[in-house]
């Protein structure tokens, strides 16, 4: 006999505003917890950005 493959898990991946009722507990937590992750990735770069904003703005601000 053929044995049943298992199915494919769906992509782990946030669209803002998506429809959230066919989604699992365990599939909402882990939403959470990918949007947390980027949100501190994000952060991240927005602080190197500011690092570098501020770096230029030094260099170029000396009398």
């Amino acid at each position: 006999m053929f044995e049943e493959e298992p199915r494919p898990r769906r992509p782990v991946a946030h669209e803002i505003g998506c429809d959230l009722t066919a989604l699992s507990l365990h599939e909402l937590r882990e939403r959470i917890e990918l949007l947390r992750a980027e949100i501190i990735r994000i952060e991240a770069e927005i602080s190197a950005k500011d690092s570098t904003r501020s770096a230029a703005e030094n260099l170029f601000s000396r009398p």
